[in-house]
């Protein structure tokens, strides 16, 4: 990988990004962004179960910026640089996303590499594996989603061996670039090439669902509403 090519990839977020992210967080929710892939037929873009936020008011979106990380039983000789060239990539409006092939070797994600996120301006970090330092990543307001906690260093465990490359993570295909957006449903990774339609289809969802909700709370039989509006 050439890293001075990739660690100026990707953009700062404009302000058509931060509008697009806020309408999202604020308007949105990942069962209707899921809906609305399935029926353009990206039907795995969701990140598996096991993936949760440390605290349950976390939720994000943002650019995706990935990390591909691997185990190992040895201690290299230098065992975190990949790991800061790829931290210091990060660009405002990202979101980290890390896969670790399903290991639950090591904690790859933790307190400092959350507050260096934190100040280049990522929007949250989703982690295939496992993370520490939870109260002070709480602390900091740091939202992060991952498969568990365990307190064990990724030196001579674990190591990020390349960033910002098309990854598989829990489950789904991920590209730099992608939207990532996560809220207590889980993650679901939106691709780029259909973003546009994927936002049109979901708040168009989310109308009719506003709609057939009133309808439901006045008393009126599910059959009729589904009738009307045509989405559960």
């Amino acid at each position: 990988m050439d890293n001075q090519t990739t660690n100026i990839s990707g953009h700062h977020a404009t302000q058509t990004d931060l509008d697009l992210f806020k309408h999202i967080e604020e308007n949105l929710y990942t069962a209707v962004i899921s809906d609305s892939l399935d029926e353009l037929g990206h039907r795995n873009q969701v990140l598996r179960e096991f993936i949760r936020p440390l605290s349950p008011a976390d939720r994000f979106a943002g650019w995706a910026r990935t990390f591909s990380c691997v185990d190992m039983d040895y201690i290299p000789a230098d065992p975190y640089a990949m790991e800061i060239a790829a931290l210091d990539s990060v660009l405002p409006g990202e979101v980290v996303i890390a896969s670790t092939g399903g290991s639950l070797q090591n904690a790859p994600w933790g307190e400092l590499l959350s507050t260096a996120a934190y100040v280049r301006g990522a929007r949250g970090a989703v982690i295939e594996g496992l993370v520490r330092d939870v109260r002070k990543i709480q602390e900091l307001g740091f939202p992060v989603f991952a498969r568990g906690i365990k307190p064990v260093d990724s030196k001579g465990r674990g190591a990020i061996v390349d960033y910002n490359v098309p990854i598989e993570c829990a489950g789904a295909y991920v590209c730099p670039g992608d939207l990532i957006f996560a809220d207590y449903d889980g993650v679901v990774a939106v691709p780029a090439a259909v973003l546009p339609q994927v936002i049109q289809l979901a708040t168009d969802k989310v109308s009719k669902e506003n709609g057939s909700r009133a309808d439901l709370l006045r008393g009126a039989y599910l059959k009729d509403v589904f009738a009307k509006y045509g989405v559960l």
